[in-house]
């Protein structure tokens, strides 16, 4: 596996849990108010977002690089 593979592989990952730990957080903070809750869904949710991004750059970087 290339280090293109593994970045998008991991990056692709690292994303999903991001969002389902944000979905997570915004969901307790829905039952019992907790501003903690609600801070680090917010902050998941940026990570995520940043993410995305970091793995546009990679991309953008590596896109003379196979797969393979």
């Amino acid at each position: 596996m290339s280090l293109k593979a593994f970045h998008v592989v991991f990056i692709a990952a690292s994303i999903l849990l991001a969002l389902g730990f944000a979905i997570w957080c915004f969901v307790q903070y829905a039952d019992q108010r907790r501003t903690a809750d609600l801070l680090y869904g917010c902050g998941s949710a940026a990570v995520a977002v940043g993410l995305l991004f970091y793995g546009k750059y990679v991309l953008r970087k590596l896109k003379n690089i196979s797969y393979l």
